[in-house]
């Protein structure tokens, strides 16, 4: 039994969402770009020309499913959540979209027309960016005591809300079989050996496409941690991702240093962050967080609020 509370709840919300907005206002500058005058704190304007603190459609999306969990496990009223996101403002930072990605635009105009929630996202190999990566994490909450396969059919539903690809669905998979691992109280090292048997295994077990297995190489039998930082990319596809936020964790010993090591890696730094940033903050405690940032995030009353209806419902 892997048990929560409310501080675990804060945990994945800061975290992500903090990390997130870390990176928006040098969302799309280039390493080079940023080497030059590096991310050292919470900054504001830049890119999207938000105030510091400013979460983007990551943490929204992100929100969306941790409130649909406060009521039940149903994807339907997640998709709702995530069209009342596109076309309502709803838990957005500032009350406006300002950022979204081609392929959950697709799937949520889909839902909108009554696709059934877990075949509206993208289904072709080239549909394989971060966003459901991004916004995964609360999920955890609700499948942390469930058989694995279980988990993997779930995670793989609340993906395919908009990236069906099996690659985007068994990078979701590892994640959260990670975030597992930190609440269960392991090291970070010990997770990361343990889930290079445990992870081709299940996927072997289910018959898993072996070129799609291959794929995910560098995370099953190397040591990402050791390579050097210009093979780790950080664009939009979710593989990227997957690799540059665990290469940032295990780089790091604190949830500072893990998401500005995430952001400065440039490109897609907002979701880098994001996707760092939750681990980050399951593994060091959302205290761990900057004491001076977290008074700058945005709907930073309404987020508690919603750890605490999180926890009343999934404890």
């Amino acid at each position: 039994m892997k048990n929560i509370n409310h501080k675990t709840c804060l945990d994945i919300l800061f975290g992500v969402s903090v990390g997130d907005a870390l990176g928006v206002p040098v969302e799309f500058k280039s390493r080079e770009e940023i080497r030059n005058n590096p991310v050292k704190d919470l900054i504001g304007f830049g890119t999207h020309n938000m105030p510091a603190g400013t979460f983007s459609d990551d943490s929204s999306l992100m929100f969306c499913l941790a409130e649909a969990l406060t009521v039940d496990f149903d994807l339907n009223r997640v998709a709702q959540n995530f069209i009342d996101w596109r076309y309502r403002n709803y838990w957005t930072a500032t009350g406006v979209v300002f950022d979204i990605g081609i392929t959950t635009q697709r799937a949520i105009d889909r839902l909108v027309k009554g696709v059934r929630p877990d075949i509206a996202g993208d289904f072709d190999e080239q549909s394989n960016g971060n966003g459901s990566l991004m916004r995964i994490l609360p999920l955890l909450l609700y499948i942390r005591n469930k058989p694995v396969l279980e988990r993997y059919e779930i995670i793989k539903q609340v993906s395919g809300i908009t990236h069906g690809h099996v690659r985007s669905v068994i990078s979701c998979f590892y994640y959260l079989e990670f975030a597992l691992g930190i609440i269960a109280g392991k090291d970070k090292f010990e997770i990361y050996a343990e889930l290079q048997a445990f992870i081709p295994a299940f996927l072997d077990s289910i018959q898993m496409n072996p070129s799609e297995k291959n794929i995910f190489y560098r995370l099953l039998t190397d040591r990402i941690d050791l390579l050097p930082e210009a093979n780790i990319q950080s664009s939009g596809y979710v593989l990227h991702t997957l690799e540059a936020s665990i290469c940032c964790l295990l780089n790091t010993d604190n949830y500072k240093d893990a998401v500005l090591k995430a952001v400065n890696l440039g490109s897609d730094t907002d979701t880098t962050g994001a996707v760092t940033g939750g681990l980050a903050g399951l593994l060091y405690g959302y205290q761990s967080i900057p004491p001076h940032w977290l008074p700058q995030l945005a709907r930073k009353s309404d987020i508690e609020d919603l750890a605490t209806r999180l926890i009343n419902k999934l404890a």
